[in-house]
């Protein structure tokens, strides 16, 4: 791929670049992820196996508020709250509910959570952190071939309905290929996410992750991931962001660069050329925080 020639888009993709500013997210350096359940997770996802949980920042139990302001005294400016699922089929934020309400009066820090299947009793804390990111999943079938849970697609709405009826700002993540690499139930999630008032939708892409259910899984293949943020970029009227979860390596490369033509507003940990290619199409501005804040 030649990225100098800015002028050849992939194909099929349309050029969408007369957007307003393209924002690059560079969290890794001043946002780092932090697990309150350290490397455990009552789940076994197919296309996580607990793996990515192993480079999350890990405070002892009860050390979070400490945790928090160490790092704002080290100048970061905020932090993902994750970690694995309990059996509820939550990440168990609400016990550090008053650590979470400590760091924000006492730090500057933005605080994004990744929370699962809250309900009406995490409203309390939850008014406390600056967004909600929840992972999104518009078909039954698929939630139990991945998640392995008795969920349904209701059962997400519900939550968007608790967190936006609340007034929280919430930004949905659908994994593109999550159905061992499979398309297809993406379009509907985009369409019943549409409902809602959110500011931010994610895109994020299936990386088949050594030492998981879908090690083998082929990758969704660059054009038909771009089939799915071309639909996003034309149904959605808020800001549509590439998450960091996408594969790397020349994969990234070519799907960058067609989402950047197509017209998406928030780009994650993008490669160097990318961001180099992309100043030639769009304005940029390189923030280093979550693609949600």
């Amino acid at each position: 791929m030649d990225l100098d020639d800015h002028h050849k888009p992939s194909q099929g993709v349309k050029v969408m670049t007369g957007r307003q500013k393209l924002k690059i997210y560079i969290p890794g350096l001043k946002f780092p992820s932090v697990s309150v359940t350290g490397s455990a997770c009552a789940l076994n996802c197919a296309h996580c196996g607990r793996h990515y949980l192993g480079g999350m920042l890990k405070p002892e139990r009860g050390d979070l508020l400490n945790h928090c302001l160490n790092l704002a005294r080290e100048g970061y400016l905020g932090c993902l709250l994750s970690g694995g699922m309990d059996g509820r089929l939550k990440v168990p934020l609400d016990f550090h509910a008053e650590e979470i309400k400590e760091i924000k009066r006492r730090t500057n820090l933005k605080l994004n959570a990744h929370v699962g299947f809250i309900d009406e009793s995490d409203l309390d804390w939850i008014g406390y952190v600056d967004a909600v990111s929840l992972d999104f999943v518009g078909d039954d079938d698929v939630i139990k071939r991945v998640y392995k849970i008795d969920k349904t697609v209701k059962d997400y709405l519900r939550v968007m309905d608790i967190l936006t009826g609340a007034g929280v700002r919430v930004a949905p993540h659908i994994t593109v290929g999550l159905d061992f690499g499979r398309i297809g139930w993406e379009y509907r999630a985009i369409d019943l996410l549409l409902e809602y008032p959110i500011d931010v939708l994610v895109l994020d892409v299936l990386i088949p992750t050594r030492g998981t259910e879908m090690e083998n899984v082929p990758r969704p293949s660059v054009a038909e991931s771009l089939k799915v943020v071309e639909y996003a970029r034309e149904r959605f009227d808020g800001e549509l962001s590439i998450g960091c979860m996408r594969p790397m390596g020349r994969w990234r490369l070519e799907f960058d660069r067609g989402a950047v033509l197509a017209g998406v507003d928030r780009l994650t940990n993008p490669p160097k050329k990318i961001i180099e290619w992309a100043r030639t199409v769009r304005d940029i501005e390189i923030i280093y925080e979550c693609c949600v804040m």
